[in-house]
């Protein structure tokens, strides 16, 4: 059984969007499968129409496909235990947010920004069947060095793309946590005020 015949619909305490109940982070990646150009563009399309404070736009993305010299690059930044599994997709992507703009201005709602980009771009990956995982299991400075970034420029995290393969494929722990129930703290217990 592979993770794309998997129910890993989320059991939401209210109705939502078929498409969020549905979206989940895999880490059992199809290795020989090749990314979608047409979906990656729309992934990235979506990202780049999401809001942003004043319009700054501040989210930036250095997108590597499998066997790319930018693909070794982002892969050198993962921790050990990312790297044993995001190496598999077919396409990894740096996040990163222009903490301040040419002037030396901060933009205090660039990670915020950033966040909505990279949620945008989640949804519609899923929407044309491609997954996403999100990670800061990774060195911002091995990435920031390697593509020679400037200072304003800040990796926030990396994201692993592309088609889901058999969590057979995971270590045992590994697996048992893909195949494991989906679990939310309780919707009462999030919201903090609801006057």
């Amino acid at each position: 059984m592979t993770t794309t015949t998997l129910d890993r619909t989320a059991p939401t305490d209210v109705p939502v969007l078929d498409i969020l109940a549905a979206r989940w982070s895999p880490r059992a990646y199809d290795e020989t499968a090749t990314v979608d150009e047409g979906a990656l563009a729309r992934a990235l399309e979506a990202a780049r129409w999401s809001p942003s404070a004043y319009n700054s736009q501040p989210w930036r993305f250095i997108v590597a496909r499998r066997g790319s010299e930018a693909f070794a690059g982002l892969s050198a930044a993962l921790v050990e235990f990312n790297a044993a599994w995001a190496t598999r997709a077919g396409v990894l992507i740096a996040a990163i947010a222009e903490t301040e703009n040419e002037a030396g201005r901060a933009n205090v709602t660039a990670q915020y920004d950033l966040g909505q980009a990279v949620a945008h771009l989640s949804v519609q990956a899923h929407h044309d069947g491609l997954f996403v995982h999100q990670m800061t299991g990774f060195d911002p400075a091995v990435v920031s060095e390697r593509f020679s970034l400037a200072d304003r420029f800040r990796p926030f995290t990396l994201l692993a793309l592309g088609e889901a393969g058999d969590p057979e494929i995971l270590p045992d722990a590994m697996r048992e946590r893909e195949l494991a129930p989906r679990e939310r703290r309780a919707l009462a217990e999030t919201v903090l005020v609801n006057d």
